[in-house]
């Protein structure tokens, strides 16, 4: 275990440089849609064992996504909020001096109108609840929700959750809504057509579409990060609107660009809908998501850092620092611990133990697979629940 102290604030360093929060500006997702994918041709191409195999020919057209976009677009709100103005809440200077002014040289200075935003969101129940983003209502004194047909609603927070970024809404109208049909994110393949659908600088109703670019990205947004990559065009205003497959099933909520613009460049993120469903009835029950929490801080696992510990791969997730008096320190989790099983479940990245933890019961018992001292034990730790973040 010599040299671990050194690796651990290596590792520790380089998990933070990662982060690439000043380039992501949180936007919406374009909807993308294709028609059923025709038959497979025959496979009388197929070379001789021990050759290279030639493509299938090219079907020379293009998927029409019309008809999809007709169903599934009822079901796609626009959202915009007000925020109050910093008015009154101005430093000690600011105030006397406007007053000052105003009295005395009779200037009219302007004042801070309350602040606008738009974001974009998908109806999930009939009754009229609305799945989309927390930042696009975080803070929101009044949230307006506009439908298809334009028929407009005030909608009311029933829940959020700032780790995800999901919130759910509802709106305060009697009738019944066309609904979004929520599909199986898990089932998406790299390369599959998506279409996305929203609320782009105000421009109502917008679609684009795109293909799945890459699954299970971590973007630095947090620990719960697992995101659907996509190159469908999202903008600011895209904001919680859905990601489609071609079927008309949602399988993600756009939320986040990588740009250094501001605008698309072709590299969007989603949440996937099967994180969403998990979420949806603890926020709808209890307007927040209770976590369960091992109270560790993890690092991942550097090449020079499995090779000091003897480890041929580098899987696990390394303890860098363990909560004083939190569920690890009392079952005997120490710093340089490399928690390779959760469960009995492989931990192959650092970022899959936060996941597997949040998915499990809070003061539930779970056993940790630990690597110590060249060889592998096993500690029982009784989950806590994670602390509220603190709001600011």
């Amino acid at each position: 275990m010599k040299g671990i102290g050194t690796l651990l604030k290596v590792a520790a360093g380089t998990t933070f440089a990662v982060v690439l929060a000043y380039l992501f500006f949180f936007g919406g997702q374009d909807l993308i849609r294709r028609p059923p994918a025709p038959p497979a041709p025959p496979a009388a191409w197929s070379a001789a064992p021990g050759t290279a195999q030639a493509p299938s020919p090219a079907v020379d057209a293009r998927p029409d996504f019309a008809a999809m976009v007709d169903a599934t677009r009822p079901a796609v709100v626009n959202i915009s909020t007000t925020q109050a103005g910093r008015g009154g809440q101005a430093s000690p200077l600011t105030d006397p001096l406007r007053e000052f002014l105003e009295r005395y040289f009779g200037e009219q200075l302007p004042r801070e109108e309350p602040r606008r935003s738009l974001g974009s969101g998908l109806i999930i129940e009939p009754d009229g609840y609305v799945l989309t983003n927390n930042h696009v209502i975080e803070n929101a004194q009044m949230i307006m929700v506009r439908l298809s047909d334009e028929e407009e609603f005030e909608a009311r927070v029933v829940g959020r959750d700032p780790r995800t970024d999901l919130a759910l809404l509802k709106i305060q109208g009697r009738r019944e809504f066309p609904v979004a049909r929520l599909g199986d994110s898990d089932s998406l393949r790299v390369g599959e057509w998506v279409l996305a659908i929203g609320n782009p600088f105000g421009l109502e109703q917008t679609v684009t579409a795109g293909i799945v670019s890459a699954k299970g990205r971590v973007i630095g947004a947090g620990p719960y990060d697992d995101f659907i990559q996509t190159d469908a065009a999202i903008n600011p205003g895209n904001s919680g609107g859905p990601l489609f497959n071609t079927r008309g099933d949602v399988v993600g909520v756009n939320t986040a660009i990588f740009s250094q613009t501001g605008g698309s460049v072709g590299i969007g993120f989603a949440i996937p809908i099967n994180l969403a469903k998990e979420l949806i009835p603890q926020l709808r029950a209890k307007g927040r998501v209770p976590r369960a929490w091992l109270g560790v801080a993890i690092a991942p696992v550097t090449p020079e850092l499995a090779k000091r510990l003897g480890r041929p791969v580098r899987d696990g997730a390394l303890v860098a620092e363990v909560v004083p008096n939190g569920p690890a320190a009392r079952a005997g989790v120490r710093p340089g611990d490399l928690v390779v099983a959760f469960q009995g479940k492989p931990i192959r990245r650092a970022d899959e133990l936060p996941r597997l933890t949040a998915k499990a019961p809070v003061g539930s018992d779970v056993e940790l697979t630990l690597w110590r001292d060249g060889k592998e034990q096993a500690v029982t730790v009784r989950l806590g629940e994670l602390p509220e973040r603190p709001r600011g």
